[in-house]
């Protein structure tokens, strides 16, 4: 989707909703009517993610998105909380194959750490969530200032990347991705967790960024 045009749907101080649609193609041959909505609130900004199934066969369905967080500090020193239960194993290819717990492993952030020497390009699940969100976060050193994103229950998925394959090298380490996911990698291929859109049937999710004070 991220090179189709999406129009202007509405807009007012706090907010801007765009939509677009997904026609009907070889490699996807479904009509998807999808919806964005950004609102900034006192704390940070939410996104709205709406989809509506506009064909008349079910469709699959999966989204996810990919925000870059900077604490200003090198990745090293920036302090890491996931909470997630497992991660999922790739092959050399990066290719999903298992699922394996992060307990005792240099994988686990669901308490707050330094990222260290560790190199994420790593799918997390078995989140954790209060509220009804699931929330990871990245801090200054001293645990003092952070931001922090969160996603609803419609994401059971954060892939968090440190950005060691970047090119040019000057861009590596230099933030954090975290990327809420309503499916892991590969999910079309897998059929892991990818959402089943009936004739006219309607799907949406929120996540956020907001600030975080220690």
């Amino acid at each position: 989707m991220r090179w189709l045009p999406w129009l202007l749907a509405s807009k007012s101080d706090e907010s801007v909703a765009l939509e677009c649609v997904l026609h009907p193609q070889p490699a996807y041959p479904w009509r998807l009517q999808l919806g964005l909505e950004y609102r900034l609130a006192a704390d940070g900004l939410e996104v709205v993610a709406r989809a509506a199934n506009g064909s008349a066969e079910a469709a699959p369905f999966g989204i996810g998105f990919h925000p870059y967080v900077t604490m200003g500090i090198p990745v090293d020193d920036v302090r890491l909380t996931i909470p997630a239960s497992r991660r999922v194993t790739t092959d050399d290819r990066a290719l999903p194959v298992s699922e394996q717990g992060v307990a005792d492993t240099e994988f686990d952030f669901t308490v707050a750490r330094a990222v260290g020497a560790t190199r994420l390009d790593t799918c997390f699940t078995g989140l954790a969530r209060s509220d009804g969100r699931s929330r990871a976060r990245l801090e200054s050193a001293d645990g003092e200032r952070g931001v922090e994103i969160w996603a609803d229950e419609a994401f059971g998925y954060f892939q968090a990347y440190t950005g060691d394959t970047l090119e040019p090298a000057s861009r590596r380490r230099q933030a954090v991705a975290v990327e809420p996911m309503t499916c892991p990698p590969n999910a079309f291929a897998s059929g892991v967790d990818v959402i089943r859109l009936e004739p006219g049937a309607s799907w949406s999710g929120a996540w956020g960024i907001a600030l975080h004070r220690g």
